[in-house]
């Protein structure tokens, strides 16, 4: 079989379209957390990490990370999913750009952990740090204008009583609908 009739397998195409199903349904679900929100100075307080956490451990790694990076692509071309009012790349250069890029990793990190937590104990650590992962790039992005200090003041702070309370629902959500019983 050529490299060519293989990627036109008609047995590949169910498996396909569940992927592109759970990309589309999944940027759906970033784009609608992002309009979910309190409004908080530099950053407001949205249901989209949540919603990260539980895309990449519920797609797996690289599904996962493949929904946000479509997501993040989405608001790039100009489609109004982004939290605030406008799109484009310039509204990664914005307060909330870092933010938005360490939902990369912290999906493919939630997938990663998801995979190899044993209970809901586990699980909840593992969210918790998917939830780190995604803080680093968002404070390291507001660092770059308000000075390490005030960073976490106005990015990390604010945000620790809502984390540990969406890390413990993705938690439970993804211990509830495993598949494995782990």
């Amino acid at each position: 079989m050529t490299p060519i009739s293989r990627s036109l397998d008609i047995t590949r195409l169910p498996a396909l379209g569940r992927t592109l199903a759970m990309l589309a349904g999944g940027s759906l679900a970033l784009a609608l957390s992002a309009k979910v929100q309190v409004p908080f100075w530099p950053v407001p307080v949205t249901m989209q990490s949540l919603v990260v956490l539980l895309i990449g451990a519920s797609f797996g790694s690289r599904i996962g990370t493949a929904t946000v990076l479509a997501y993040l692509a989405e608001g790039v071309a100009g489609l109004p999913v982004f939290a605030g009012a406008l799109a484009g790349p310039a509204y990664l250069m914005g307060p909330t750009g870092g933010f938005l890029l360490g939902f990369l990793p912290a999906a493919w990190f939630a997938g990663w952990a998801a995979r190899e937590a044993r209970g809901l104990a586990p699980m909840a650590l593992a969210m918790i740090a998917a939830h780190v992962v995604l803080f680093v790039p968002g404070v390291a992005w507001l660092a770059v204008s308000l000075g390490w200090t005030k960073a976490v003041a106005v990015g990390v702070t604010p945000f620790l009583l809502a984390t540990l309370l969406k890390s413990g629902l993705a938690a439970a959500l993804v211990s509830v609908f495993r598949k494995d019983g782990r």
